[in-house]
């Protein structure tokens, strides 16, 4: 039996909390990859534009490197997991400083070919 290939993208220090990647990332999974495309266009979310140029990188990846049939991949995995952190000061009243955690993801999303 044929071992099943894999092509995956990367997309790394998106800033962009990862629970908000996240909610996207739910939408797409397990649905082929022309209507996960049409699902990214149609979703009004910030982290929606930079997926669907993950989508297409994967894509690419499986048709270049791996000599898949673009017409039959489906999204496999995709997921985000945190990446550093940014750290700013917010000043406030009698000398304070509050900080501001400006979050970063890192998204993996891997496409493979249905049977």
């Amino acid at each position: 039996m044929e071992e099943m290939k894999i092509a995956k993208a990367y997309l790394r220090y998106v800033r962009i909390a990862p629970r908000k990647v996240q909610i996207v990332c739910d939408l797409i999974r397990g649905k082929d990859a022309g209507t996960a495309m049409a699902i990214l266009m149609q979703t009004p979310k910030a982290a929606s534009e930079p997926l669907m140029k993950l989508l297409k990188s994967a894509c690419a990846n499986a048709e270049n490197n791996f000599g898949m049939d673009p017409a039959k991949l489906v999204v496999s995995e995709v997921f985000a997991t945190p990446g550093p952190i940014l750290k700013r000061m917010m000043p406030r009243a009698q000398g304070r400083a509050y900080r501001i955690n400006k979050k970063t993801s890192h998204v993996t999303l891997a496409v493979t070919e249905k049977a």
